[in-house]
């Protein structure tokens, strides 16, 4: 563990750690397997017999100090001696692709891509020596979902001064050159081709635009048209407005001493001016009331990638962490439900899994994978098997055990990254936590009982308000997802296919 993590917990408290970690991927702990009489948890074979400690991980991470620069920069620094790097990250929120204007997606992303592309002084042939010969590196990125672009840069506590002013250059002076800018868009358009030809990627589109509609949080990606409409000057203007001091934090760890570095930053950040700019986050629309089957024909496709869901919590819902040990049990590993049952025993697929998105406003629980276009109706069933049973059925002591101890074993081992101390912290600063928030996390998931899992899988998980989405072969498969509700075909660009709409006049008369 980080020397600046202090650990409150014995050697037999660290082992159950570490056994934890193995357990996470190794199936249930001690006793009879948890999966139902009916439906074989795996063939391999489990033995149970490692020793198992009951003991709570304790502990206590380091504070950073705070304070607030005068442009109203929120900075949080957190020193870290042992070894000579610096860790620096700017998330600047109010900039990121949940604020871009309407038929722009990939403004935001575009910006942030662009960004070490050349300044007033630099060409981004220089800027990339500079940073090469300093030992530092360099990213900027806006994911489509987020409010926030962020900028990381890192490297060498005896260069950090240098390379800390090359990326003050990159984020405020960056002038987007049309040549770079036309070559950005050259290797963009045939990405996004190959993009809309992966299921995977299909499938997500329908489902973010089935569950948001016409929220924001709805697009996923740029389009070849909105690329072609960049300039110069959009860029410029989009950092210019939306880059706002006031609604940044800038969090430092590593070998950095922040007596003397809070005196330099206000003298380098300086020229970075404050803005009306304020962030008003609407909140998501409500969860889908009724189930629906989206199928995204793909003709001849020999799988069909399968994936459902519904909106379910924001991160700063008290449910949050029941919603995490609901899903490692579920889907979240090769110990879950799901895959015990669709992977090992049926051999329907690879792999399958659920995820829970939880932001500022309230993200979706999904669960998906993708399986032999044959199978497809025996996919289905099982996956609506599981979905009810944990919904109808407690989760046995044993299960539930196993799947806390691994919840809070990756948390423990996150504590090794640097980078990740800092995303706890503006985590932390994002959501008004308090400071104490994640010293308390591993008690919060081993509270975690029976009875809190039944009661949000009642909550936010419904088989009968679920929205699918099935990317395959439509001619062998539309008539199978017909059973399980009202079928609309779309295309690849999520649009309702002649085949629908002349289906939908049949059955309307």
């Amino acid at each position: 563990m980080r020397c600046n993590v202090i650990m409150k917990f014995s050697m037999r408290g660290a082992a159950a750690v570490l056994l934890a970690a193995a357990l996470s991927t190794s199936g249930w702990s001690q006793g009879e397997s948890a999966q139902d009489k009916s439906i074989p948890t795996s063939k391999v074979e489990r033995l149970n017999r490692a020793p198992v400690s009951k003991e709570i991980l304790k502990v206590k991470l380091p504070r950073p100090i705070e304070t607030t620069l005068p442009n109203g920069i929120s900075l949080m620094i957190l020193e870290d001696h042992r070894f000579p790097l610096v860790t620096v990250q700017f998330d600047i929120d109010g900039a990121g692709p949940m604020y871009e204007p309407a038929g722009q997606p990939g403004l935001a992303s575009a910006t942030a891509r662009m960004l070490n592309e050349g300044t007033k002084t630099r060409t981004s042939r220089q800027i990339a020596e500079q940073i090469d010969s300093l030992g530092a590196s360099f990213s900027a990125s806006a994911g489509f979902g987020s409010g926030s672009t962020v900028v990381t840069a890192s490297g060498l506590s005896d260069t950090f001064e240098q390379w800390f002013a090359l990326t003050a250059d990159v984020l405020l002076h960056s002038n987007f050159p049309a040549d770079e800018l036309a070559q950005y868009q050259s290797r963009a358009k045939p990405a996004l081709l190959q993009q809309r030809s992966q299921p995977g990627f299909l499938a997500n589109q329908t489902m973010s635009r089935a569950l948001f509609g016409t929220y924001p949080a709805a697009v996923v990606s740029a389009t070849p048209e909105s690329l072609d409409s960049l300039t110069p000057q959009m860029l410029a203007d989009w950092r210019n407005q939306r880059y706002a001091p006031q609604n940044t934090i800038l969090a430092i760890s590593g070998d950095v001493h922040a007596e003397t570095l809070i005196p330099k930053l206000r003298q380098w950040l300086a020229e970075w001016r404050r803005s009306e700019l304020r962030v008003n986050f609407s909140p998501a629309p409500a969860p889908a009331k009724k189930e629906k089957i989206f199928l995204v024909s793909r003709p001849a496709s020999v799988q069909t990638t399968l994936l459902m869901g519904n909106l379910a919590i924001d991160r700063g819902n008290p449910d949050y962490p029941a919603l995490v040990v609901l899903n490692e049990v579920l889907g979240a590993g090769s110990a879950s439900r799901l895959f015990l049952n669709l992977r090992e025993e049926k051999g329907y697929t690879y792999g399958v899994y659920s995820n829970l998105i939880a932001r500022k406003y309230a993200g979706p629980w999904t669960a998906g994978g993708d399986l032999r276009t044959e199978v497809t109706d025996g996919a289905m069933t099982e996956f609506l098997r599981e979905l009810n049973r944990i919904r109808d059925e407690k989760v046995p002591d044993n299960e539930l055990d196993a799947a806390r101890r691994s919840v809070v074993a990756r948390f423990a081992l996150s504590l090794e990254s640097p980078q990740q101390l800092i995303g706890y912290a503006i985590t932390r600063k994002t959501y008004k936590f308090p400071a104490d928030y994640w010293d308390k996390y591993p008690a919060q998931i081993t509270a975690i009982n029976a009875d809190d899992v039944q009661r949000v899988a009642r909550k936010y998980i419904n088989p009968a308000t679920m929205q699918v989405v099935a990317v395959g072969d439509a001619d062998r498969i539309k008539t199978i997802l017909e059973k399980y509700g009202p079928v609309e075909i779309v295309d690849a660009s999520g649009k309702t296919t002649p085949e629908t709409v002349k289906s939908q006049e049949i059955n309307a008369r």
